[in-house]
């Protein structure tokens, strides 16, 4: 059983190196324990930092391509390297390396696929109360639409099985946090949280840069998370209201007409006939997304057979490869 934990980095030689030292070589359950950055880009010692503190895998991506990219980037590179289970954790040293363990205790034991680690957010002293009350309206958001009892959703605290990461796919450029929990809770993996602690503030968030900026950017994930794996529902639960007000705006043309009114009452008559032709357009957007859902779900089987052929290709290679030539004299 291999764990490889990941860090995605951008320029984090001042904090990194605490955050290394802080992760185990040996949890229980596990015979082999890996550490892998992924270097998004950084411009200053990451990389040196890193490779001092022993490393043993390094991601290095050209440019800065963001949180999401890089977090992919190191899930592809854990199943390449042969990972059973992959914990992803921050370079700020924000989470307890010490709880581990419990991360993912749950998959060794079969309960779960994906474990969110739940800080206790009432209790961390730097969090303004608004970012508090935003982290547990943002978490009850999410497990209404993945169906899931996430207690943390932002959390980047993880630990994902071998058969999510062949599986998990992220399409937001922004972060991963959101739509992998939606994901995987649509796609009927077994998600689970734990409580986790947390450490003193190193530095400000880069992710949230301001409250508003971070909240638009999470509601545009989440309710494309929606469209991408519930568009029935979406757009039934879209059509609802044109039409209601379209039917009741018909039926009080008709009523009126079979009255016998004075007037023709036009107006409500086309007001009705936009929202209830408003309402099929949302109709036939449903269906055609239930029928790119099932095209989409083909595709990931095709993705996940792939992914798999690739990973046990590398590990086949690099077991050939003959081992290293003694030091000379």
């Amino acid at each position: 059983m291999k764990l490889i934990i990941q860090i995605p980095c951008y320029n984090e030689e001042e904090t990194l190196g605490e955050a290394l030292s802080d992760l185990p070589r040996e949890v229980p359950g596990i015979d082999v324990v890996e550490w892998l950055i992924i270097n998004d880009g950084s411009t200053d010692r990451t990389v040196e930092v890193a490779k001092a503190h022993g490393v043993d895998h390094i991601v290095d991506l050209p440019v800065n391509m963001g949180l999401a990219h890089g977090f992919m980037a190191g899930v592809q590179r854990g199943l390449a390297e042969g990972a059973d289970i992959i914990i992803n954790t921050d370079a700020d040293n924000q989470y307890d390396a010490s709880d581990i363990p419990q991360l993912v205790e749950p998959i060794l034991k079969g309960q779960a696929q994906y474990v969110i680690g739940a800080r206790p957010i009432p209790d961390i002293e730097h969090f303004s109360s608004t970012k508090r009350f935003l982290q547990k309206l943002g978490s009850r958001v999410v497990q209404i639409v993945s169906g899931t009892d996430i207690a943390d959703a932002p959390s980047g605290f993880r630990a994902l099985s071998r058969e999510v990461a062949l599986r998990i796919n992220v399409f937001d450029s922004y972060t991963y946090t959101l739509e992998s929990i939606i994901q995987a809770g649509l796609s009927d993996f077994r998600i689970v949280s734990v409580p986790v602690g947390v450490n003193g503030e190193t530095r400000p968030s880069r992710l949230v840069r301001s409250i508003r900026d971070y909240v638009r950017r999470s509601m545009m994930s989440i309710l494309r998370s929606f469209f991408v794996y519930k568009p029935g529902k979406t757009f039934f639960l879209l059509s609802l209201l044109p039409a209601l007000l379209g039917t009741g705006l018909m039926i009080r043309w008709l009523v009126l007409f079979y009255m016998g009114t004075e007037r023709a009452h036009v107006p409500s008559l086309v007001v009705a006939a936009v929202l209830l032709i408003a309402t099929l357009i949302f109709w036939v957007a449903g269906l055609l997304g239930e029928l790119f859902a099932i095209n989409r779900r083909l595709l990931q089987d095709l993705q996940y057979m792939k992914r798999k052929e690739l990973a046990d290709a590398h590990l086949h290679l690099r077991d050939r490869e003959p081992p290293a030539p003694p030091p000379a004299g």
